[in-house]
């Protein structure tokens, strides 16, 4: 009797695999769908984190940063949709003036669109969503994030190292938090050498919003990834910028100083 049982539970299951060739017209349909609304957004940058980060947690400060930068330099935004880092990009993009892209996925929980959108899109299936990430951005943005944030960034990461993607840029940002995760990836794949030494220069991290936009900018003029060697020389451009200014800036006050002076010797000679 237990053995009807599990036969006709069986039968149950593959019962339902006769809908599989039908579900290829929804995927066709997702990727149609998308397609047809973004195929006319121009440059972009794609920006992931965690929608559960709370506007009061500075990650969230640095998002809204992060996607001004890029949008002053002429880059719309592409984000998840959602609450949290994903909000903050929208948000940033909408503040700025540069479009705003949502790509929501239908879940059960979490997944609830912000106000922050131009255009908004929903999706049923995550492949066909992180196919519309990635086909439309020219560099990705990573906030601090969980489980799916970890899933665009390695999946990023590995297309690139096969060459699927050519000069991606992607930047880390939040080095306090993923700190940790390189720090393991050094110590375990590489020095186990699952992955090469050269990998580690296929991302950059940082936590300056205006860095990580200088940096994507950047790799994009030259054609490449971003390479943590801009790091030193971004830091020497701006000790230069600011000795620059500092000295512009003595100047100035000594000539305000000098013709206050004038102006007090004019008076005094008048009184």
């Amino acid at each position: 009797m237990k053995k009807a049982k599990n036969y006709n539970k069986l039968l149950e299951e593959l019962s339902h695999d006769s809908g599989d060739p039908w579900m290829v017209f929804k995927i066709m349909g997702e990727f149609v769908e998308g397609f047809d609304a973004m195929k006319n957004i121009g440059p972009c940058v794609s920006i992931f984190g965690s929608a559960r980060t709370k506007p009061s947690n500075p990650h969230y400060k640095m998002g809204v940063n992060v996607a001004q930068e890029l949008g002053k330099r002429g880059y719309s935004i592409i984000t998840g949709g959602g609450p949290g880092a994903m909000q903050a990009g929208n948000e940033g993009a909408q503040k700025i003036g540069t479009k705003s892209i949502g790509l929501n996925i239908v879940l059960p929980s979490e997944q609830d669109p912000n106000p922050y959108q131009d255009l908004e899109l929903h999706f049923k299936y995550f492949f066909t969503r992180k196919v519309c990430f990635a086909k439309y951005a020219l560099a990705y943005v990573v906030l601090p994030g969980g489980f799916g944030t970890m899933d665009e960034f390695f999946e990023a990461l590995t297309l690139i190292q096969t060459g699927k993607m050519r000069n991606f840029p992607i930047v880390l940002m939040g080095k306090s938090y993923w700190g940790g995760l390189i720090r393991w990836i050094k110590k375990s794949m590489v020095e186990e050498g699952t992955i090469s030494r050269g990998d580690l220069d296929l991302f950059y991290m940082t936590d300056d919003p205006v860095e990580a936009a200088e940096v994507i900018q950047r790799a994009l003029e030259e054609g490449s990834h971003a390479r943590p060697e801009w790091k030193l020389q971004i830091a020497r451009a701006r000790r230069q910028a600011s000795r620059l200014n500092a000295a512009n800036r003595i100047e100035q006050r000594r000539l305000t100083k000098k013709s206050s002076k004038k102006k007090t010797t004019k008076k005094k000679k008048r009184d």
